[in-house]
Formats: structure tokens, C-alpha cells, sequence
């Protein structure tokens, strides 16, 4: 299972917004095939290692009904982007099929267990079940709670500033911490932002990454009309649109999208509006050593802190001059 999960790992940036499932097939004598879900919309871990073990048929094992299959998540039950993974296991001849932790969806959650053992399969459940909620934590979120995960990304002054008054451009943090960013957006199914972000600053907004990933969605929260669709931030992306002025609709509305985990980047007024409704999980801070001085735009009031809002730091690293904070929510 240890290794399955290991398999899964590699994908995290090309499987979502599904979950990362890594798959094995094993006889008694050791592991025979393996495989795992490496892109959305492409086969699920489960069939890529039945496609692999068939090469080697007759040569490595007689009979798939010698095999046992572990695999990271429950093997579904529905026709979606592919077909069904746990009627596949059965038809092919597999006796025994044991499962690091069930799906949350409810278009599987149990569903494809039953079918296993429907068709005279013996199956086993629970096993590191921590480590693969964990590395599916996004996915086991919206499916449990009802709701995406909710990230906050600020970039502070020493003295807790977001920007200049007059609207000059300054970097807040060193270019290591902005690469930083690249990898934290990377990991995220969309990204949200106001309409005066995307007009003051012209950001791509997008995963600056040097590996395969799909590309966060983009989610412009705005009732403005006055876009440039030429700017950074609709180039070659797709871009959802939202007016609603109510935060907790907003998130509900990216629940219905489909969207797993969201990454909120913007300015002081409409991060404050997120972090007051307390439905934000996680806030990350990247905080300069230099201060910005009068001249600049606070984040909070001088009445609240990060923890006044429901957070307590989890994890503080230093980034060359930087420190990256991540609060959760408490």
C-alpha cells in the first residue's frame, strides 16, 4: 500500500481535480504490475495496472485470479470520463482486492465495494487509510464538508502592508518566495481574485511551473464590465465570472463548479470579506523583512490579527529574507 501511495504522489498535478489512486497487482511471489491515475480524463490507476499485469500473462502469472489487487482508493462503481474500474476488476478474474480508504463521492462511497463483492470478490478496507485522505485531503474535504478548501495567499510587509497608497508598484517579498507561490498555486483546482486586482495589477495569475500541471481554473469575483480581455489574466485561460456579493454564496458556487480546493489571492477588502465569513481553512502569509512604512496599505485593522480571525500557525519556514506562515483554521 506504502508503495501504491507512492505511485499516486507523482500525478497530484495532472490528476486533479479527481484524486491521486495508486494501484498495484501482486502474486504471492511479489508484484506483478503496477499503475496509477496520471491525468484527468485518462484511465483510473486500477486499469493501467490490469493493462500492464496482460503483457505479462502466461510469463509472470497464469491467472488473474492468482492476483491480488491493492489499491489506494475505492476502485468506482460509475461512467464518468471512463468506465466503471470495480466492474473491470471483476470481469477480468480478480478474487481479492484490498483498499487503503472508501471514496467520499457519493457516486461511489461504498457502491463499488458492492459490486466487488457481488461478483465473489473478497475485500479489505482501512488500510493507511490516514495517508491517502491525507494525500487527498482537497478531495476528502469538498466531498465531507460540503464545500471547497479555502485558501487564503497574502504577501506582507514586515509591517503588515499590502501595497503603496499611491498605487506604485513595488515587490513585497524576494523572487524566491514568488516562485514559491508558483508551486502553491499549482497545487489548487482554481484560483479567485477581485475585479481591482486584475485591473491595477494585470496578474497572470496562472502555475509559473517548470513540470506538467493542470492549470488552475481562473474565478474573477466582480460586478464590474470595464475588462480587458486582452490582459494577462483571460489570456489562454478559462475564466469564470462571478457578481454575487455574498461571500458564502461565492464558495458555494465554486462547490457547484466542481472545484475540489480554491486559492483566494486579492487585496486587502476582499480577502477580509473571505476571512470574516469564516469559511476560509487556510491562510498562508509571505511576510518581507522590509517594512513598507506609511506610504502603505494595512491588511487588517489594527484591532485584528491572523489569530483574532479563528487561525493559529501550524508551520512558519524561512525563504531566503522571507518567512512563509500557514494558519488553519481552528
Amino acid at each position: 500500500m506504502l508503495r501504491a501511495i507512492s505511485l499516486a504522489e507523482a500525478f497530484k498535478y495532472t490528476a486533479k481535480p479527481n484524486p491521486v489512486v495508486g494501484a498495484l497487482l501482486v502474486s504471492k511471489t511479489g508484484i506483478i504490475s503496477e499503475g496509477s491515475h496520471e491525468r484527468f480524463g485518462e484511465n483510473h490507476a486500477e486499469i493501467n495496472a490490469i493493462n500492464n499485469a496482460r503483457k505479462l500473462l502466461g510469463k509472470s502469472f497464469n491467472s488473474f485470479e492468482d492476483l491480488t489487487l491493492v489499491c489506494t482508493l475505492e476502485p468506482c462503481s460509475h461512467f464518468g470520463k471512463t468506465g466503471p474500474c470495480a466492474e473491470a476488476i471483476a470481469q477480468i478474474g480478480i478474487k481479492k482486492v484490498i483498499i487503503g480508504a472508501l471514496d467520499p463521492n457519493p457516486l461511489v462511497a461504498g457502491k463499488g465495494i458492492d459490486l466487488l463483492i457481488k461478483n465473489d470478490v473478497k475485500v479489505e478496507v482501512g488500510l493507511c487509510q490516514e495517508l491517502v485522505k491525507e494525500q487527498n485531503k482537497f478531495f476528502f474535504f469538498k466531498h465531507e464538508k460540503m464545500k471547497p478548501y479555502v485558501t487564503v495567499k497574502i504577501a506582507s510587509s514586515l509591517d503588515g502592508k499590502s501595497h503603496n497608497k499611491d498605487g506604485s508598484s513595488t515587490w513585497i517579498t524576494c523572487a524566491e518566495s514568488r516562485n514559491d507561490v508558483q508551486n502553491v498555486r499549482a497545487l489548487y483546482d482554481a484560483i479567485l481574485t477581485g475585479g481591482n486586482t486584475v485591473i491595477d495589477d494585470n496578474p497572470r495569475m496562472n502555475a509559473r511551473v517548470n513540470f506538467e500541471v493542470n492549470q488552475p481554473k481562473k474565478i474573477l469575483l466582480s460586478k464590474k464590465n470595464n475588462f480587458d480581455m486582452e490582459s494577462n489574466f483571460f489570456k489562454n485561460a478559462e475564466v469564470t465570472i462571478i457578481k454575487e456579493t455574498n461571500i458564502a454564496k461565492v464558495i458555494n458556487s465554486i462547490y457547484e463548479l466542481d472545484h475540489c480546493s480554491v486559492l483566494v489571492e486579492a487585496g486587502p477588502r476582499l480577502v477580509n470579506a473571505f476571512l470574516k465569513t469564516g469559511l476560509v481553512d487556510e491562510l498562508i502569509e509571505y511576510k518581507s523583512s522590509e517594512p513598507l512604512g506609511k506610504n502603505g496599505v494595512n491588511w487588517f485593522s489594527k484591532n485584528t490579527t491572523i489569530e483574532n480571525l479563528g487561525f493559529k500557525l501550524e508551520s512558519t519556514c524561512k525563504i531566503k529574507s522571507d518567512v512563509k506562515n500557514i494558519y488553519k483554521k481552528c
